[in-house]
């Protein structure tokens, strides 16, 4: 029985790595052929050009994706920075304050919140968000006339569509944390937020870290609610009260008229491949930086 045993722990072992080794190729294999795809447009303008440049004329053979890294980047810090703390509170009230029946009524609200397709949050998106920024916010923020499509619109749309994600996963977290320290606190004279401040939220903290990164990975991602509110304009923005054009939008917009031009699809291709290298060199470094955390 032992060594059946044995040669079971064996072929399962063999099993998971021989998957883990396909999970990577996939990965490889994606980013390779990403990169062959955008190899003509490669050829014709240098990385620091294309990158650089903020002139989008396909028609011209001016491809310029800085308008669309901003957009991504801008659209992406302002869905964390509203997120984050939201979550943050949400998940501590529920862990550490909430009663049962509560919880019982929150979590699969949240739960429904995850899973709803992100067309929907786009649509509430254009109906409630835009109509708000475009008559209350803008005209008393700005002089110039916004038609709501903005920067802030998608960053809102999107931070609610983290919030449900991210609370999920601090509730988690804050749940692993033993009693015992909770009581030591208490035992010591700390209040509730002062436990939840100083005991469950720095126990946590490379969970936290890791969460983030996990949300920041998808909201450099998402589509199709961002593409909905964020005006698709070409242009560098110069405000949060200004349209954008982030690359997941830019993609999903023009695909289907890649085949008008010579190297509308390499262009499209070097944009996803663009999304893939960043996504890819922001969780490296993010695991770096984790890795520190665990260790002190």
């Amino acid at each position: 029985m032992s060594k059946f045993r044995i040669i079971k722990d064996k072929t399962a072992n063999g099993i998971m790595f021989l998957i883990t080794i396909i999970s990577l190729v996939f990965v490889v294999v994606m980013g390779v052929g990403l990169y062959l795809k955008s190899a003509p447009i490669l050829t014709q303008h240098s990385l620091w050009e294309l990158v650089s440049s903020s002139s989008w004329q396909p028609f011209k053979n001016n491809f310029g994706f800085l308008p669309f890294v901003m957009g991504t980047i801008w659209v992406t810090f302002i869905a964390i920075l509203i997120a984050l703390p939201l979550s943050l509170m949400t998940a501590i009230f529920l862990t550490e304050y909430a009663k049962k029946q509560v919880k019982k009524f929150v979590f699969p609200a949240l739960d429904i919140l995850a899973s709803l397709p992100s067309v929907i949050y786009g649509v509430w998106g254009t109906i409630v968000i835009v109509p708000l920024i475009s008559d209350y916010i803008a005209p008393k923020f700005s002089t110039e006339f916004s038609t709501g499509y903005t920067v802030l619109a998608a960053g809102l749309v999107l931070s609610l569509m983290l919030v449900p994600i991210l609370v999920s996963l601090f509730v988690e977290l804050f749940s692993t944390v033993s009693d015992d320290l909770r009581h030591a606190a208490y035992s010591l004279g700390a209040t509730r937020w002062q436990t939840a401040k100083n005991v469950v939220i720095k126990k946590s903290l490379p969970g936290i870290f890791a969460s983030v990164v996990l949300a920041i990975s998808k909201a450099l991602g998402e589509t199709i609610a961002v593409l909905m509110v964020c005006g698709c304009l070409p242009e560098v923005p110069k405000s949060i009260l200004g349209a954008c054009y982030p690359l997941p939008a830019l993609i999903a917009n023009n695909y289907g008229e890649m085949l008008s031009l010579p190297l509308y699809e390499s262009a499209l291709m070097f944009a996803a491949l663009l999304l893939f290298v960043v996504v890819i060199v922001f969780n490296l470094i993010s695991r770096i930086i984790l890795k520190r955390l665990e260790i002190k």
